[in-house]
């Protein structure tokens, strides 16, 4: 069998997964809804925070409750050595210097 033969059966394969895994998730968002408005519920009620996005730093955890300086906290010219830090944007505040 020639590698280009390989390569589309390969190739037809993973198409065909992904059609069914996008099926499936089309299919399981109706049986999801009530178990999401729970937790929607759950939220408010208890009136959590933000989304805890990552474990490293404290300043990546709740970016919206970290100062701007922070990242520096060891020596104001250090770098960053939290692969995080470099995913997330600074947080925009209005109507502060």
């Amino acid at each position: 069998m020639r590698n280009s033969s390989v390569f589309f059966f390969g190739l037809v394969i993973e198409i065909s997964l992904l059609g069914l895994l996008l099926i499936h998730a089309s299919v399981s968002e109706t049986a999801q809804q009530p178990i999401l408005e729970q937790k929607a519920e759950l939220v408010r009620t208890l009136q959590l925070t933000d989304l805890c996005l990552f474990t490293e730093a404290r300043y990546t955890r709740h970016l919206s409750q970290a100062d701007l300086n922070t990242a520096f906290q060891d020596h104001p010219l250090s770098l960053e050595h939290f692969p995080s830090g470099s995913f997330t944007q600074p947080t925009i505040r209005i109507g502060m210097p």
